[in-house]
C-alpha cells in the first residue's frame, strides 16, 4: 500500500495548502504549455494528474510534482530539432503523437532507476550542469515568448529551434513589430511587480491574467487587435495511448530524449525535495520519490499531460502553506482537474502577450545570479563545467548540453574521486576515548571541534553536508568549529552545500567558526561569496609558521559565543575511508 489515511490534524492544512497551490498551479500550467508548443489542456492535465499521482506514490509534501520550465523548454527544444513546430508555435499532429511516448519512456526509466535504488547516482553529477543547463533554458524560454509580446510569427517552415536561432529570428523581424500587445505587456508587467510588492501572499499571476483580460477588452473596444489563448474542450475524452507507427519510425529520438527528460526530472525533483527537507532537519527517500515521478510520468504519458518534475515554486508555496502531509498534493491535483472541467471557454479570454509576459518572468526567476557567481569562480573544473554546459545550451540544443555538461563533469570527477568517512569520539563514563553513539544527548551546552579531512568536491558534498547536519541536530550544540586544514578540492556544490549548512545551523541558534583553512580554500571561500556572508570574527586562516594558533583562537572565540554557560568540548574527525 503506498499511503495511510489523513489524520484530522493534517486536513485542513493541506485543504489550506492545496488551494494556494492550485491557484498558482492553474495558470502555471497553462503557461508551461505555451513553453512547450502544446495545446494549453496538457499543461493543466499535466499539473493535475502529476500533483495526483505523486502525492498518493510519494511519502512527502516537500516536492509537488508537475510541469516545470526547464522540462517544457527541453520538450520545446526536441520537437524544434525535430522540424515539428508549426508557425503558431505549437507542434504539430506528427509531435503530438510521439509525445506519449517520450514520457511514457521518461516515465519508465525513472521507475527502473527506483526499483534498482539507484537514484543515489545523481550525487555523482555536478551542480554546476544544472545551473547552466537551467541558465541556459531560461534565456531560450525568454527568446521564445519575446516574439509574443513585439506580435512576431514564425515563418512556415522555418522554426527556430535554439536560442541563438531564435535571436537572429527576432532581430530580423523587428521591423514587423506590432504596438498593441507590446504596450499590453507593460501594462501586465506593471500589474504583476505591484502585486508582488504589495500582496505577495496572493495568487498574483492568476490575478494578473484577469485585470491584463480586462484591458484586453479596452484595446478591442478602440479598435487593437490582440492575440487570445485557444478554448479546449474540457471533457473526459483525454484518453492519449501512443501509436505504434509514431514509435517505429522515430524510436531513436524518443529514448534519447526521454532519458535526457528522466535525467532532468530525477535531478530536478530529488534536488528540491533535499533542499526544502533539510530546511526542516528532515530527509526525504530518494527511491520512494523517484518512483513517484515515474509513475506521474506514465500516468501523464497516458492522459495527455506534460513531463512531471519536482516544480520549486509549487514545493515552496505548498511548504510555506502549512502543508503536512504527502495528502496536501493529492487535493492540489483535484482541484486542477476541477479547474481543468471549468476554464475550458473561459481561457478564451486570456491575452497571448500577457501569458508570455509571465512565462518571461518565470524564465527570468531560474537565473541565479548567485549560484552563477559560485560555479563559474570556485574552481576552474567548475568554470570549464559550466562553460561548456551553457554554450552547448544556446548555441546546439538543450538535450545534447545536458549530456555533455554530464560527461565534462565525470572527467573531472574521475580525477579527484574519494568518499569521506565520519568517525565521532568523545569521552565515555570511563573516562576512555570512544565512538558517540548517534542517540547521545549531552547535557551541557556544547563546543564540537569537526576535524574536515579528504576530498570534498560534489561528489562528496550531498555526504558532507548529511554527517555535519547529524553533528548540528544536537540540542545542546551551541558552536561547532569546522578545522578545514586538510579537507581538499573544494568546489561549488561542496561551498553550496557549506552555504545551506550555515543556514540551517543559524536557524538552531548554533555559531559556526571555520579554522585552520589553508590558502587555496580561503581562495575558494573567498571568489565565490561565502566569506562576505559569514561573521569576519568566526574564520581563522591556517598559519604555516604556528600551526596551532588558528584553532585556539577559534577555541577563544568559541568560549566568547557561550560565555556564561559551563561548556563541554568534544573532538570530532572526518577521514578519507580506508585510512588509520
Amino acid at each position: 500500500m503506498f499511503f495511510s489515511s489523513p489524520s484530522r490534524k493534517n486536513l485542513t492544512l493541506d485543504l489550506q495548502a492545496a488551494v494556494n497551490v492550485s491557484l498558482l498551479a492553474i495558470p502555471q500550467g497553462m503557461a508551461y504549455a505555451l513553453v512547450a508548443g502544446l495545446p494549453l489542456h496538457y499543461g493543466l492535465l499535466g499539473s493535475a494528474l502529476a500533483a495526483l499521482l505523486g502525492g498518493l506514490a510519494g511519502k512527502t509534501h516537500f516536492i509537488t510534482l508537475g510541469p516545470t520550465n526547464a522540462t517544457s523548454v527541453l520538450l520545446f527544444a526536441v520537437f524544434a530539432n525535430l522540424g515539428l513546430i508549426q508557425q503558431s508555435g505549437l507542434i504539430s499532429e506528427t509531435g503530438l503523437d510521439l509525445l506519449p511516448w517520450i514520457i511514457l519512456f521518461a516515465g519508465a526509466f525513472l521507475v527502473a532507476a527506483s526499483l534498482l535504488r539507484i537514484s543515489y547516482m545523481i550525487q555523482f553529477i555536478s551542480r554546476t550542469v544544472i545551473t547552466a543547463y537551467v541558465t541556459a533554458a531560461a534565456f531560450l524560454i525568454i527568446a521564445n515568448q519575446l516574439r509574443h509580446i513585439l506580435g512576431l510569427s514564425f515563418i512556415e517552415g522555418s522554426t527556430p529551434s535554439s536560442f541563438i536561432e531564435l535571436l537572429a529570428f527576432l532581430w530580423n523581424s523587428l521591423g514587423n513589430l506590432s504596438l498593441p500587445p507590446l504596450f499590453l505587456s507593460l501594462i501586465t508587467a506593471l500589474v504583476f511587480f505591484f502585486f508582488q510588492s504589495t500582496l505577495k501572499t496572493f495568487p498574483n499571476v492568476a490575478l494578473t491574467l484577469v485585470i491584463s483580460a480586462l484591458f484586453a477588452l479596452l484595446f478591442e473596444r478602440y479598435g487593437f487587435n490582440l492575440t487570445y489563448l485557444d478554448s479546449f474542450d474540457s471533457n473526459w475524452a483525454f484518453l492519449s495511448l501512443p501509436s505504434h507507427s509514431g514509435f517505429s519510425h522515430h524510436w531513436q529520438t524518443i529514448l534519447w530524449s526521454s532519458f535526457a527528460i528522466a535525467l532532468l526530472c530525477l535531478l530536478e525533483g530529488l534536488s528540491i525535495g533535499k533542499s526544502l527537507s533539510a530546511r526542516f532537519g528532515k530527509r526525504i527517500d530518494t527511491d520512494r520519490e523517484t518512483l513517484a515521478i515515474g509513475l506521474s510520468n506514465i500516468g501523464c504519458s497516458i492522459f495527455s499531460g506534460m513531463p512531471a518534475s519536482g516544480s520549486l515554486t509549487r514545493s515552496s508555496l505548498n511548504v510555506n502553506s502549512g502543508a503536512l502531509s504527502c495528502f496536501s498534493n493529492v487535493y492540489t491535483g483535484l482541484f486542477i482537474l476541477a479547474g481543468y472541467f471549468l476554464l475550458g471557454d473561459l481561457v478564451s479570454f486570456v491575452p497571448l502577450p500577457a501569458l508570455a509576459t509571465l512565462v518571461i518572468f518565470i524564465g527570468a526567476s531560474l537565473i541565479k545570479a548567485r549560484q552563477i557567481q559560485t560555479v563559474s569562480r570556485a574552481t576552474r573544473s567548475d568554470a570549464t563545467t559550466f562553460v561548456i554546459t551553457l554554450f552547448v545550451g544556446l548555441v546546439f540544443s538543450l538535450q545534447v548540453a545536458i549530456f555533455v555538461g554530464v560527461i565534462t563533469s565525470i572527467i573531472f570527477l574521475l580525477k579527484k574521486v574519494a568518499e569521506p568517512e565520519m568517525v565521532e569520539q568523545g569521552y565515555n563514563e570511563d573516562g576512555e576515548l570512544a565512538e558517540i553513539s548517534e542517540k547521545t544527548k549531552r547535557p551541557e551546552p556544547e563546543v564540537s571541534i569537526v576535524h574536515v579531512e579528504g576530498v570534498l568536491f560534489f561528489a562528496a558534498a550531498d555526504l558532507f553536508y548529511e554527517q555535519i547536519r547529524r553533528v548540528g541536530e544536537d540540542e545542546n550544540l551551541r558552536v561547532l568549529v569546522l578545522k578545514l586544514l586538510h579537507a581538499h578540492h573544494l568546489d561549488a556544490t561542496s561551498v553550496l552545500a557549506l552555504e545551506e549548512l550555515l543556514d540551517y545551523l543559524k536557524e538552531k541558534n548554533c555559531h559556526v567558526l571555520l579554522c585552520e583553512i589553508r590558502r587555496d580554500a580561503f581562495r575558494i571561500l573567498k571568489d565565490s561569496g561565502v566569506l562576505a556572508r559569514i561573521n569576519r570574527k568566526n574564520v581563522f586562516p591556517h598559519t604555516v609558521s604556528n600551526p596551532t594558533l588558528s584553532t585556539a583562537k577559534a577555541i577563544k572565540r568559541a568560549k566568547e559565543l557561550v560565555a556564561g554557560m559551563d561548556a563541554k568540548v568534544t573532538i570530532y574527525s572526518e577521514q578519507s575511508k580506508g585510512s588509520v
